[in-house]
């Protein structure tokens, strides 16, 4: 499943990590990427959400700060119920442009490992070219592997797609922003072998939450 909860503000301006996670766990995935995770807010005496959502979610989880200061920290996640055997948080930032963080995990499933890639991508296309090149070196290896997250794919021409998709032969292709009227596909999940993507869906419901609907897919890796 992967998710930008938009910091839990927009739709969902109290700052309800509980809704985040009751709609994640109505789905019950075994592995969870959320973008735009921020603890800005909940210095007030809140729960610190890198904190909180590992454990209210999963078992083992992975912050990315990509942005940290007095004022808090902000940046993604990767939460999984399965052993994380290794991992890395690469900075995949371009330029002056906003820091960007993705991380790679081998994570130990039932079925053997699984090589999950998280991240989330920047605004400007030269910057998301130069970010596909990463992913694509960061999701190599001899494992079924996975990239998620957000995107903000939405321009044809040199697109992270048009890349991933030579590499990862399988891609989820829903409307997911904004999710009111989803109009653009920035929210994906890419992965490999072909044939390993069994079904994917979004949630309409999250709308009363983030700006962003999830992505939630069943894979096989058999």
């Amino acid at each position: 499943m992967t998710w930008n909860i938009h910091g839990t503000f927009g739709r969902n301006p109290r700052f309800d990590l509980a809704r985040v996670v009751k709609l994640i766990r109505r789905w019950d995935p075994d592995i969870v990427a959320l973008q735009e995770v921020g603890s800005r807010r909940a210095l007030a005496g809140g729960a610190n959400p890198f904190e909180f959502l590992a454990t209210a979610v999963g078992v083992y989880g992975i912050g990315a700060k990509s942005l940290t200061g007095a004022a808090g920290d902000y940046g993604q996640m990767l939460i999984s119920r399965f052993p994380v055997t290794s991992h890395e948080i690469r900075d995949i930032s371009f330029g002056e442009r906003e820091p960007r963080r993705a991380i790679r995990a081998v994570v130990e499933t039932p079925h053997g490992p699984l090589i999950v890639v998280a991240t989330h991508l920047g605004l400007s296309i030269h910057e998301r070219r130069h970010q596909a090149a990463l992913l694509i070196e960061l999701a190599s290896g001899d494992a079924p592997a996975v990239v998620i997250g957000d995107l903000n794919d939405w321009y044809w021409p040199g697109s992270v797609r048009a890349v991933l998709t030579r590499v990862l032969g399988q891609r989820t292709s829903f409307r997911t922003f904004p999710a009111k009227f989803p109009l653009l596909r920035l929210d994906r999940i890419y992965c490999r072998p072909r044939g390993a993507l069994l079904r994917s869906f979004v949630d309409r419901e999250a709308r009363a939450i983030s700006d962003h609907l999830p992505v939630i897919a069943d894979l096989r890796l058999l």
